[in-house]
């Protein structure tokens, strides 16, 4: 479980993350939406300890992610950002297995190539494993990414904006990849997601955020409705249940 704690975060004077208290539940997939400048991606980094908090406490699974040796924080939790840039020419093979270095300390160890290969098949880039990522599209270098957090290997997952760069179809296989990943391999998946839809058919817990703080949190039911939605986006929105889920299908 991730356990957050009167959280808050300011750049420059302006407070971007205002006290946030919250409970993530381990295991299953807990997006986290909400409008432009809502505080999802710094709330995600803060837990990750990419960003220093400012004040308050976040721990996972007990361990304070301030004060917690950074190998062991990094056999526990995994992370993707928005802006992963990589400078030194790799294979994707190679970028794959950059996902080790938490448990092998870049000593090859047994059973890496297993999991490289794993993560690799995941993803479906098993064709694509010894080309370089400059050759690569957008939305293949993106999936070599999240191959590399799954490599990792660690009980908690958090991914920024995964779909970028994805069109539909690979967006969609994502979403199924990260929803196997918490149901058969048992990890806790949280993604900051702008796709209100994609949240809602693939998650067990969404968690809405507005002006910094946690305005709603609940399941897909109790959060995309029409009331709900248009407290958090200020306009009005058109709700359908399609398959049995809640689907925004237009803004009004």
């Amino acid at each position: 479980m991730i356990e957050i704690q009167g959280v808050s975060k300011r750049y420059r004077g302006a407070l971007v993350v205002d006290d946030v208290s919250l409970r993530i539940p381990a295991r299953g997939v807990t997006s986290i939406i909400g409008p432009n400048g809502a505080g999802k991606s710094t709330l995600l980094s803060m837990i990750a300890r990419l960003v220093g908090l400012d004040g308050g406490t976040i721990a996972i699974d007990g361990l304070d992610v301030v004060t917690t040796a950074g190998p062991v924080l990094a056999r526990r939790l995994a992370v993707l950002r928005q802006d992963n840039h990589m400078t030194a020419r790799l294979t994707v093979r190679d970028l794959v297995a950059f996902g080790r270095y938490p448990h092998s300390r870049s000593r090859p160890a047994a059973g890496d190539e297993e999991h490289v290969a794993r993560a690799l098949g995941y993803l479906d880039l098993t064709d694509l494993a010894d080309r370089f990522l400059d050759e690569l599209s957008g939305g293949q270098r993106q999936r070599a990414f999240v191959a590399m957090v799954l490599c990792q290997d660690t009980d908690y997952i958090l991914l920024d904006e995964p779909l970028n760069n994805l069109d539909m179809r690979h967006s969609a296989a994502m979403m199924r990849i990260l929803r196997r990943a918490a149901d058969e391999l048992g990890r806790t998946v949280v993604v900051v997601l702008h796709d209100i839809n994609v949240a809602s058919w693939h998650s067990d817990h969404i968690v809405a955020m507005r002006a910094g703080r946690v305005c709603r949190q609940g399941t897909p039911d109790e959060i995309v409705s029409e009331s709900v939605l248009q407290d958090i986006y200020g306009i009005p929105l058109a709700v359908e249940r399609i398959d049995g889920r809640p689907v925004c299908l237009f803004w009004r």
